[in-house]
């Protein structure tokens, strides 16, 4: 406890010191990003840091205490911003390990006696690797968050459902159809067909690579939801090589109406709903 409130005496007494040779540090550091981020929120940052980190060093240098809370939230804050501004690991963990040599400066010039010092920076060295490696775990939990919302959103701009006429819609399908897709799929097309008062979908398979025993699954399974929502389903995209994978399969889709293009479907579709389609007098005229 003795060594813990020396080195906490040294951070509070020498706080502007190490404050300004830590700023200096990092401005200096190769992982310096200008481009991402001011040097005035950098001092900001570094500022508040110092401040939160020179109460907690004062119990203890135990980072699983209570009184180390507002400085794991304040890493917490700072280390998404980076990531989210796109800051890799060790640019990011730079904040904390380039703190080390401010801190050493310091002590050596405090501590005379040799056991007292290498005590001070032993506990110093731990203390700060425990917090760069909490900021490097920050990083990778968050760049995990922010690539798994990056799925889902290239999942719902991947799966637009367009009206193609009144009462139609049509669910163009481009890639592999997996579980988690099939979910987006049924979603957009449930909330559009209750949206728009739909009476047909038509679901577009032409840029879909390969269609396996999942894939023609996930595909019934969208036609039932539609189906449960007042909306019949046409399946187009039909492609030879698709149609002999399907019947090799044993999948059943007769009680599904195929097709082999967009434009077939969308005839059937017309004639479902009791619209038609006619050439206009000048169209005539030209032929």
């Amino acid at each position: 406890m003795e060594k813990r409130t020396k080195l906490a005496e040294i951070v509070k007494n020498q706080h502007d010191v190490i404050l300004n040779d830590w700023v200096e540090f990092q401005l200096n550091a190769t992982t310096l990003r200008r481009d991402l981020m001011k040097e005035s929120e950098l001092r900001e940052q570094s500022r508040e840091f110092l401040g939160l980190f020179t109460q907690a060093v004062q119990s203890g240098s135990d980072i699983g205490e209570t009184i180390w809370k507002p400085v794991k939230d304040f890493l917490g804050q700072i280390t998404r911003s980076r990531v989210l501004l796109g800051f890799t690991p060790s640019e990011t963990a730079t904040f904390i390990f380039s703190l080390k040599q401010p801190l050493f400066d310091v002590i050596r010039a405090a501590v005379k006696d040799p056991k007292d010092l290498v005590a001070d920076l032993w506990t110093t060295t731990t203390l700060l690797d425990k917090l760069g490696l909490y900021v490097m775990e920050l990083h990778q939990q968050n760049r995990e968050e922010v690539i798994h919302r990056q799925q889902e959103e290239l999942l719902e701009l991947s799966t637009p459902v367009v009206q193609l006429f009144e009462n139609i819609l049509a669910l163009p399908l481009i890639g592999t159809l997996d579980s988690a897709r099939t979910q987006v799929v049924m979603e957009n097309l449930l909330q559009r067909i209750v949206e728009t008062g739909a009476m047909i979908s038509i679901i577009d398979i032409t840029g879909v690579p390969t269609v396996d025993t999942l894939v023609a699954q996930h595909l019934l399974k969208t036609v039932a939801a539609a189906r449960l929502m007042g909306a019949d389903c046409i399946i187009s995209g039909i492609r030879p090589q698709i149609a002999q994978t399907i019947v090799h399969l044993g999948v059943d889709l007769s009680e599904v109406t195929t097709k082999a293009t967009l434009a077939d479907a969308f005839m059937i579709a017309l004639q479902r709903t009791g619209a038609t389609v006619t050439k206009s007098a000048a169209t005539k005229t030209k032929g």
